[in-house]
This record gives structure tokens, sequence and C-alpha cells, in this order.
């Protein structure tokens, strides 16, 4: 412990030297985000400054080995590092699919050539990923998708479409599922890895009902996707008609993410900010909703501790295979009843659409992009089906 404790006193003492202050606030537009990849801008020289601090400390990536980009960081001591991260406020030096989904899938199924070479890219902010699973007809039943590798030897010729593929007109990569074999419905799926750029490849952004969105629709029409890319390096993660392995993995991963695992804004406490909020404005906040917000602040307490619990039982290898999908259910949930006291709140002036004063409506559009958490990432119903069955095991209907 005495270590554990030596190691909180050196990250406190690094970050206090080392983060910026403009990057010890909230998160408010998109922006405010860095994702890296080859499109990449930073939003300023605090941006630059705080994501490159980190990228050469491992920081980016601080539980991953040092030969991957990482900080080699023991799960004790990943713990400590984001707690004192989010004691200060800082923000993420890097925000990235690969980093939350790829990464993970790669460190367990990837070969050592696909580790060093994509490992160390998303770690060091050079490879944005978008991640290629929904399709049209395919959701909550991701087994029925269509779109189809058609083997030419040393090549694929892919064709069909995605959707709801995220930051897809922004990516430079995609993990994604084609089917390769339409025997078999399960053992028929490869996991690829392509470049955006590929010729034949499309997108189309989606807007939603909150007047923008990060979603696209992802055009593959014959695109030809080779089946290495060097030495050890297979375009495909896992075996050939076995990708359904490597996405069952990697659904895990992504649930989490959405849920927000272990805190983080979308779940944390609004009682404090919400009070500063009426204080500045002169509004007065009714009683009863007084009492709805500190119940929100019990639960989203609640919940970190919840997250933070299931990530050391994960690192521990003592981890429910449903627990990521009580994460998902559960901070989802708690994300929609946020913005919903956020909107009670703020009274009529929550309902704005446009103003200065408002961000653009950033009250009302952010209630109505949360419409999309029960949907993205495997629907509130089918989470409450699988917790059902595999925790609670009760009977199917």
């Amino acid at each position: 412990m005495s270590d554990l404790e030596s190691f909180r006193q050196e990250i406190r003492a690094w970050l206090e030297a080392n983060c910026p202050p403009e990057m010890r606030q909230p998160v408010r537009d998109d922006d405010d985000i860095y994702w890296g990849g080859r499109k990449a801008v930073f939003k300023n020289d605090a941006q630059k400054a705080w994501f490159e601090v980190c990228r050469d400390k491992g920081y980016t990536v601080p539980s991953w080995p040092k030969e991957y980009g990482g900080a080699g960081l023991s799960a004790p001591e990943a713990k400590i590092l984001r707690q004192e991260m989010s004691r200060i406020n800082a923000r993420p030096p890097l925000s990235s699919f690969g980093i939350w989904m790829l990464g993970p899938a790669l460190l367990k199924f990837g070969t050592e050539g696909q580790k060093q070479r994509f490992l160390n890219e998303i770690a060091n902010g050079e490879i944005r990923w978008c991640q290629g699973y929904s399709e049209p007809g395919s959701g909550s039943d991701l087994v029925s998708m269509q779109t189809f590798g058609e083997d030419k030897g040393d090549h694929w010729v892919v064709n069909g479409q995605k959707v709801w593929t995220s930051y897809a007109d922004e990516a430079d990569w995609i993990f994604c599922l084609v089917r390769t074999d339409k025997e078999d419905k399960y053992k028929g799926i490869t996991f690829m890895l392509f470049d955006m750029a590929s010729e034949g490849c499309s997108t189309k952004p989606i807007k939603l009902i909150s007047g923008n969105s990060p979603f696209c629709e992802t055009f593959f029409d014959d695109v030809k996707v080779p089946k290495s890319y060097g030495e050890d390096i297979p375009a495909y993660v896992g075996e050939v008609n076995r990708g359904w392995d490597v996405a069952k993995y990697l659904l895990g991963h992504e649930r989490e993410m959405i849920s927000g695992a272990g805190g983080g804004e979308r779940t944390a406490a609004i009682g404090a900010a919400m009070k500063r909020h009426a204080a500045k404005t002169g509004d007065e906040i009714d009683p009863v909703l007084r009492s709805e917000l500190a119940m929100f602040d019990v639960d989203a307490l609640a919940y970190t501790a919840m997250g933070e619990k299931f990530l050391d039982e994960a690192k521990a290898g003592k981890a429910h295979p449903a627990q990521p999908n009580m994460m998902k259910y559960a901070g989802t949930e708690l994300n929609k009843r946020r913005h919903e006291l956020m909107m009670s709140a703020g009274g009529s002036r929550s309902l704005e659409w446009e103003s200065e004063e408002t961000g653009g409506g950033k009250p009302s559009r952010g209630w109505l992009r949360t419409k999309a958490n029960s949907i993205e990432g495997g629907t509130s119903e089918v989470m409450l089906n699988v917790i059902s069955k595999r925790i609670l095991e009760l009977p199917g209907a």
C-alpha cells in the first residue's frame, strides 16, 4: 500500500505540473474532444500540449503494455490515475473507438504484428477507427447481417451497407463484420480491418431529431480488401469465418463505453452544478426538484462505485460475462434521467433551440440526443433480457 500511496503522490504532482487549466473544464462541444487520426485538428494549444504530454508518458492508454504505446500500469495504478484525473476534472487526452473497443480485441485476439502496428498507432493518436456492425436489417439480431466479402484469393471484394456508423465520415479505418460464408450463420463472419479511403467506400451522415448526429450510413461497392498488410499483419482479427467470437468480446467493451463505466460526465452528480447555475441566473429550484436531484446524485455515485467494482473484477478475471449489459442498461437510463432533470431545472429556457444564451439549444438538443441511448449498442429491452437470463437465471418466455 505504501508503494501505491507513493504512486498517487507522484501522479498528483505530475498532473499539477502537466494538465493545463483549460483541460480541467467540462466538455462543452465536440471540439473539446480530441479524437486523433489523419484529419485531426487541435482546438487550441492547451489541448495539443495535454495530448502530447500524455502520449509521451503512455497515459492515452495507461494499462496497455509499453511496447504497444501504453504505460504498462498495473490495475491498481491505472485506477489511481483515473481517480486523480477525475479529482481535478481532467479531460481525456484522447478519445478513440480504437482505445475503447478495437484495442482490447486486438490485445486478446490479434497477432503480434497487428499489435505492434495498430495498437501503437491508436495510442499515438495516428489513426481514427469506426465500427461497422449494424445494418439496415440487422441491429439486435446482428448475426443476420448481409454485407458479403467474396474471396478472390489474395483479397476479398466487399459489398453491402452498414448503418448508425458513428463518425464514419471522420474515420481513417473501419473494423467491420463481413459475411464470408453464407452457409453458416455464426461461423461465417470475418472481423475485417480496412481503410475508409479504399475505392468503393462512401458515407452519408444521418441527421437526428436533435439537429445533428455522429451517425452515418456506410456503403461498400466492390471494395477490395487485401488479406494481409504485411508480415504477420492479416487484414482480419482472429480467424476467417470466426469473427463472431471477436465481435461478442468487443460488444462488451462497447457497452461499457456507451454506459460511461466507472463514472464520467454522463453520470456525474449534478446537484451542486444546478445550485451554482441557479445562483448565477437567479432561478429558484423547486423543493421537489431538489429532492429528485439529490436522489439522482446518490444513484450516480452508486453507479460509479459499481463501475469501479466491475472494472476491478474484470482486471482480476472474476467478472461475470453479463456485467457490461448491466452497466449499459443502468448507465444509459441514468443519462436519460440526468437530461430530464436538467430540462426541468432550466424551465422554459431549456426549450430554446438557437440562442447564444443556451449555446444553440444545448439543453434541448442534448435531451433529444439521449433518446438514442437506450437503442445504440443494444436496446434496453435486450439488455434486460440478457440480465434476466444470465444473472437472475429466470426462465425464458
